[in-house]
């Protein structure tokens, strides 16, 4: 996965952060252009500018959400934080390291690991598909608030016939227990299979829905957060860097945009 340069400068700014003045080389690194000592390198070679000025000394400080930098003339996409999709698998669990088991953070290269990404929200461990990777924990915070209303949307493959009872029952809201999960969607697609669109992220949420209708969840795989869709090219495992429109889709929504 190369994450190094973006063919488009990413302008949308979440607000009430001001980003401080960086060295160049910090700035570069952050964006995995290249490491510190190689970067030192290729700014004394004059390969590095900034606002169409060769940058002569990697200690020179800029904002980068301000400015224009270029290596070997080709523009860099500075962006403050990493948004990843990744396509999870079924047997790997939502967390950034754990001692007995593979996270969805080890599947990523080790210069993203150490980035201190860690996954917004958490799948079950059988539970595959969409999990949003980053390292902006405002993000991580905001878009797991019901209030947000940052719906998912899961396809859950269940061992009994649905009827349109259970579909009433999950759009009236589900009381499992002394839990009380908020109304929700459900579309039934075959007689064993539908599709669940929730605003919450409570633990093990859609499977505790269905056991109060009468159904044990056989499978179950997210296919959406908010607007974004889990990329049908993306194999099992597999994981890209969010688009410039991913991005904004999401944090838009958060911000009212």
């Amino acid at each position: 996965m190369q994450l190094s340069y973006c063919m488009s400068r990413f302008d949308f700014k979440q607000k009430g952060r001001n980003m401080e003045l960086q060295r160049i080389d910090k700035i570069l690194s952050s964006q995995n252009i290249a490491s510190r000592s190689e970067l030192k390198q290729m700014i004394q070679q004059g390969r590095v500018s900034v606002n169409g000025q060769t940058v002569k000394n990697a200690r020179e400080k800029y904002d980068p959400e301000t400015v224009a930098i270029a290596v070997d003339g080709r523009e860099v996409c500075f962006r403050r934080y990493v948004y990843i999709m990744m396509n999870k698998p079924a047997g790997v669990l939502s967390a950034s390291r754990d001692f007995r088991d593979k996270t969805v953070v080890d599947l990523l290269p080790r210069e993203l690991q150490r980035k201190g990404v860690f996954p917004a929200g958490r799948l079950d461990k059988d539970t595959e598909g969409f999990i949003l990777i980053t390292d902006d924990g405002g993000l991580a915070h905001q878009m797991l608030s019901p209030k947000q209303h940052v719906y998912k949307l899961y396809e859950a493959v269940v061992d009994k016939v649905l009827t349109e009872e259970d579909v009433t029952a999950f759009r009236q809201g589900i009381t499992c227990g002394e839990l009380h999960f908020l109304p929700a969607e459900m579309k039934i697609t075959a007689p064993h299979t539908a599709l669940v669109e929730i605003c919450e992220g409570k633990f093990h949420q859609v499977k505790k829905m269905f056991h109060a209708v009468g159904a044990e969840v056989l499978h179950l795989r997210r296919l959406r957060i908010g607007n974004v869709f889990l990329d049908p090219a993306l194999p099992s495992g597999g994981f890209r860097e969010l688009t410039n429109e991913e991005i904004h889709a999401i944090l838009g929504k958060l911000h009212g945009i």
